[in-house]
């Protein structure tokens, strides 16, 4: 009787520096590995959106569409890795998407990856029939509930309140790994 053999393509996965490289190839001024636990979430970041930002309830990727910050706690926790980085206005999403797609080429099936600021791919949104770019759509970290200035601080990123036209802005997204 022969010997049946099943064979595994082996696949060699992206390390930790080829991730971080591969942000920066993709546009990202600065990347850095993180640990999901440490990203900060809480609740009053959404009431931030409610209540001072022209993109609540905007679109799909806005809340209250969004995953709450305890789903998005949820979510985090099960991941180990994550990058965060630092990228120009509305360049994070894209990123995100682009990082998520090669990562999970790699093998890194759970990547995930948000950005920043409300979604831009359609005028208007098409609520009734669903997004029309899944693939490309993404939710802010904000939306999710994610404090993006306590986590980009607890990796040494510079962010501080924009008081004027002349400070300097700093946009983050985030890819889950693994």
């Amino acid at each position: 009787m022969a010997k049946k053999t099943t064979s595994k393509k082996s696949s060699t996965k992206m390390s930790e520096r080829d991730i971080v490289k591969s942000a920066i190839e993709l546009g990202a001024k600065a990347a850095k590995i993180v640990a999901p636990r440490r990203v900060e979430t809480g609740y009053w970041v959404r009431w931030k959106c409610r209540y001072g930002c022209s993109g609540y309830q905007s679109n799909l990727m806005c809340p209250p569409y969004t995953p709450s910050p305890a789903q998005t706690r949820e979510m985090l926790d099960q991941y180990k890795r994550a990058l965060l980085f630092e990228a120009g206005r509305g360049e994070p999403k894209k990123i995100a998407v682009a990082l998520e797609k090669k990562l999970f080429l790699q093998g890194f099936y759970k990547a995930f990856g948000m950005g920043a600021g409300p979604c831009s791919l359609c005028e208007p949104c098409a609520f009734e029939e669903g997004c029309r770019h899944p693939e490309l759509a993404r939710p802010s970290l904000e939306s999710c509930g994610i404090d993006v200035f306590t986590t980009a601080r607890e990796y040494d990123f510079t962010i501080n309140v924009v008081r004027n036209r002349k400070d300097a802005q700093h946009y983050f997204g985030l890819v889950l790994i693994d």
